[in-house]
């Protein structure tokens, strides 16, 4: 097997993108000919391909974890904290590998790619799975020359795709973290991600998932907007939406308008459509749906009995979205769990986004228990350096 093995300096390597060597059937039975992984790697992969990290993103996240905004990346990394030299994620002793989801729109084949005929594919994108994404995660570690996974990586959906990893291949996975995120979909999050979908669905803009190759401006982003209004709200606490906003309404709008909250949710659907596509939001929401390690295996119990990684699960303790119950069950389920870890956030769901003082020694311990003797952790690597805080990453933003 030829490797796509990335070489050069331990830094940050910028957008990639490769091509998976073979077609990818997904769990639907339809065909994906061709498909492209867009990803981003930092540090140098080890002689021995020991040192390898995945980290997976959320819903609306990408690749670009670690940086500032730049061509193709409009916003800073969504964890930035967490990797570079001397940080939780050492580059000088990790290769850190950041792939964009099967279904995303930032390099990686989804709705808005170009499709057979050379159209895009728009409606007739294959319905995915979180098991499609992981069997192209899996194609994508192949060619890159990864047989194991130092650590796999992942909060919200992208835990979904960690844990789905752990699961179906225990014996490539070194060591996994859990945060905010769940064993299967729940009913009530099924619900707010359906509600979103048909959101997108109703603006006349869709043009049944086929707008790609029309007028921008003639695009479902009405649709989207309200889908990401309806999200936003789940993201956040509600203890956090009355101190930041209570009832109070924008000062500079004469006479007064919007209250200062309606002001906020229009601030985060502005920026999700300039920046996302409506047909990736559909088909990234309904692999969420599909989420159950359980199918077909027996039920979650079974399943989770099949993780052989030490693991570490963490809850954030405001969070309405995915409730630390999820996470209980997570951590009670997998053999090498221990206890809960808990985060203490007044931003709910967003909490494992921004509270990166909290999050990166939960990880850093993770990781000093389970790396090599000759690359084990000293307090220094160990340690969460510079900011307290993800200050790149407003409290009001959060990219997930």
């Amino acid at each position: 097997m030829s490797h796509a093995t990335p070489t050069g300096p331990a830094a940050p390597a910028g957008p990639r993108s490769l091509t998976l060597s073979r077609p990818l059937w997904t769990e639907s039975g339809e065909l994906l000919p061709e498909v492209h992984i867009g990803y981003e790697t930092w540090g140098r992969l080890a002689p021995d391909r020991a040192n390898a990290v995945l980290v997976l993103h959320a819903l609306t996240g990408d690749s670009h974890v670690a940086g500032p905004a730049g061509p193709g990346f409009p916003t800073p990394g969504w964890w930035d904290g967490l990797i570079g030299p001397g940080r939780t994620l050492d580059t000088d002793r990790y290769f850190v590998v950041a792939p964009n989801a099967l279904g995303g729109c930032r390099g990686t084949t989804g709705p808005a790619s170009p499709g057979p005929g050379g159209r895009a594919w728009g409606s007739r994108f294959p319905r995915l799975t979180v098991r499609d994404q992981v069997a192209a995660e899996v194609a994508t570690a192949e060619l890159l020359g990864i047989e194991r996974w130092a650590a796999v990586v992942g909060g919200s959906m992208g835990g979904m795709r960690a844990v789905e990893w752990a699961v179906t291949h225990p014996d490539r996975v070194g060591a996994l973290f859990l945060i905010a995120t769940t064993a299967a979909a729940s009913a009530e999050q099924i619900a707010w991600c359906s509600t979103q979908v048909h959101a997108i669905r109703a603006d006349p803009g869709w043009a049944g998932g086929d707008y790609h190759d029309r007028p921008a401006e003639s695009g479902p982003w009405r649709g989207l907007g309200l889908a990401r209004r309806i999200a936003h709200v789940t993201y956040r606490s509600e203890t956090e939406l009355a101190t930041r906003f209570g009832r109070t309404r924008q000062p500079d709008e004469d006479p007064p308008g919007r209250y200062a909250v309606e002001s906020y949710l229009d601030h985060h659907a502005a920026k999700l459509t300039a920046r996302f596509d409506a047909g990736s939001y559909v088909s990234l929401t309904e692999a969420m749906n599909s989420h159950d390690v359980g199918r077909d295996r027996g039920g979650v119990a079974a399943a989770l009995a099949r993780v052989t990684a030490p693991t570490v699960v963490a809850a954030v303790d405001s969070d309405r979205l995915y409730p630390p119950s999820q996470q209980r069950t997570l951590a009670e389920g997998i053999p090498g769990a221990g206890p809960l870890r808990v985060v203490e956030s007044p931003h709910g769901h967003d909490g494992f986004l921004i509270e990166l003082d909290q999050v990166a020694p939960l990880l850093a311990e993770l990781l000093a228990r389970t790396a090599p003797p000759d690359r084990q952790a000293t307090p220094e690597q160990s340690r969460f350096p510079g900011r307290t805080r993800n200050t790149e990453l407003d409290p009001s933003v959060g990219r997930r």
